[in-house]
């Protein structure tokens, strides 16, 4: 029996996740594939920052700076669950260079030749006031002067550094985001198919006939209009699946990351900047631990699995330890990742260079479809509604923009509230330990209770599979999450694999087999 959608979306990232769930709150009927898990690739394997991108601003990516930053409050509202406020501290000294090849390090050379590739104070502090006020920030605290010398985050730091600059950017659990928006869109009425592969797509007549392949074997579904926004796939997705004309063409540029033990004690992140006009995020991870990245080097091809290599882990291991009193060396490293983004290729020179900015394109050549280069994690909500634009010259759709400020599943309470919530789960749930709490509704939000139901004891829970993740957990995530193994759970849905072991995960696979959870659908 065929299946017929309005709108049929390849890729289950935050870019096509983001667009389901715009789509169907606007009366659309959607289906979504995604080859692998939710957030399998690039949107799993960010910064894992809701930032305006301070370093665009030395490339004048105004729009999409100011674009970022207005978004970080509107996001941060939706989703006070999986996102939170984050202070940054930029140590400043006199040997801060630029990237030579960006336009502000060129202009500065032409009118100020004495200060060729340098980065001086008054400029930083330009970029942070325009950082404050480009945005309309109401949430978020204003840039502040540090010193060094005295304040608590100048302990860790070399004593050469004397003052730094303090300004105001969000985190957010990436995994997590793609999949409340897919959760969301499949409450609207998408469809969410995953580890379903799209073997082709033909215009016929006047829909896409698209040929899917998954566990039960391979069936076909028509849709109006396609849109590809396979991330890392998306070239491949044209060439060999879709097979129409584009001149558009995307640069995969690979960002790895290292996770070491925790180096400092304070909840605040480093932003620091090397001699080499490059910079890395030093950033508190997951309780005990801390994040470091990232690099930026094209990578050849998206059926290669992106790694952090060891020249990328001694890399930001050096540039770590220009900063820190404490050398930071491979025997700190306790987990790398690595991602793949896909940037619309603007044929910058350099890796670090090319835009961050997105390009949609339309086909509208027969039954249309719309291919999706770039993005960040940050606009992923405006990239969705600028597809929507799109998407509406094709197809009628019942209402306008809608997304802003509209809750997630679980985060349905104020930005302020999460200690409240944490305290109340807390007290209805005293065998919870604080760690676990926090962990919870760090998590899950206000939907933590629907997990724990009834228990009035962890032994309620059913089996403990280690680091707190029990029975009925994993069966909310098997069966509200889309996750099929065990990598999905303790890798994306949660980040449990830092605290697992490699058997206590191989039992959470077998449990998962086991109990296979039906494909979550829309019925």
């Amino acid at each position: 029996m065929s299946e017929d959608y309005d709108l049929f979306i390849i890729g289950g990232g935050i870019n096509g996740c983001g667009i389901a769930r715009d789509a169907s709150g606007r009366g659309l009927r959607v289906g979504l594939a995604e080859m692998n898990d939710l957030a399998s690739a690039t949107s799993s394997a960010a910064t894992k920052l809701f930032h305006g991108g301070l370093r665009y601003l030395e490339y004048f990516e105004i729009r999409l700076v100011r674009e970022a930053l207005k978004e970080r409050e509107v996001l941060l509202s939706a989703m006070p669950h999986i996102s939170w406020p984050m202070r940054f501290v930029l140590p400043y000294h006199k040997d801060m260079r630029f990237e030579s090849t960006t336009p502000t390090s060129r202009l500065l050379g032409l009118v100020m030749p004495w200060m060729r590739g340098r980065r001086p104070a008054w400029l930083i502090r330009l970029g942070l006031f325009l950082y404050d006020h480009l945005g309309g920030r109401k949430i978020l605290p204003a840039t502040r002067t540090v010193t060094l010398r005295t304040a608590p985050e100048g302990q860790p730091l070399q004593d050469r550094f004397a003052k730094a600059y303090e300004y105001s950017d969000c985190w957010v659990q990436d995994s997590r985001l793609v999949v409340l928006n897919a959760r969301d869109a499949e409450a609207r009425g998408a469809r969410i198919m995953v580890r379903t592969k799209v073997i082709s797509a033909a215009r016929d007549g006047d829909a896409w006939a698209i040929t899917l392949e998954d566990e039960t074997g391979q069936r076909t579904v028509r849709a109006k209009m396609l849109v590809n926004a396979a991330g890392p796939w998306v070239g491949d997705v044209i060439q060999t699946k879709i097979r129409v004309n584009s001149h558009e063409n995307v640069r995969l540029v690979r960002g790895s990351h290292i996770v070491t033990r925790k180096l400092y004690d304070h909840d605040k992140c480093y932003f620091f900047q090397g001699e080499d006009g490059r910079i890395i995020f030093a950033i508190p991870y997951e309780e005990d631990f801390t994040l470091i990245g990232t690099t930026d080097l094209d990578h050849p091809d998206p059926s290669v699995k992106p790694v952090c290599t060891e020249d990328e882990q001694n890399y930001l291991c050096a540039f770590a330890s220009q900063y820190f009193k404490q050398p930071v060396t491979r025997a700190d490293v306790v987990w790398t990742y690595s991602g793949v983004r896909p940037l619309y290729d603007d044929g910058a020179s350099a890796a670090q260079s090319a835009t961050r900015d997105y390009v949609l394109k339309v086909d509208a050549n027969g039954p249309p479809v719309l291919n999706v280069f770039g993005g960040k994690i940050t606009t992923y909500r405006k990239l969705a509604e600028s597809a929507l634009d799109k998407i509406g010259q094709h197809l009628p759709l019942s209402q306008g923009d809608w997304t802003a400020g509209v809750p997630m599943p679980g985060g349905d309470f104020p930005v302020a509230g999460v200690q409240a919530l944490i305290d109340g789960l807390r007290t209805d749930y005293p065998f919870l330990t604080p760690a676990w709490a926090k962990r919870l509704v760090r998590h899950y939000g206000t939907e933590a209770r629907d997990i724990l139901g009834d228990a009035t004891a962890a032994a309620d829970l059913g089996r403990d599979f280690g680091a707190t993740l029990s029975e009925a957990e994993l069966k909310w995530l098997m069966r509200k999450e889309y996750a099929r193994r065990a990598e999905d759970v303790v890798w994306r849905r949660t980040r449990l694999g830092l605290r697992l072991t490699e058997d206590q995960i191989a039992a959470i696979d077998r449990f998962m087999s086991e109990h296979a959870a039906r494909p979550v659908v829309s019925e």
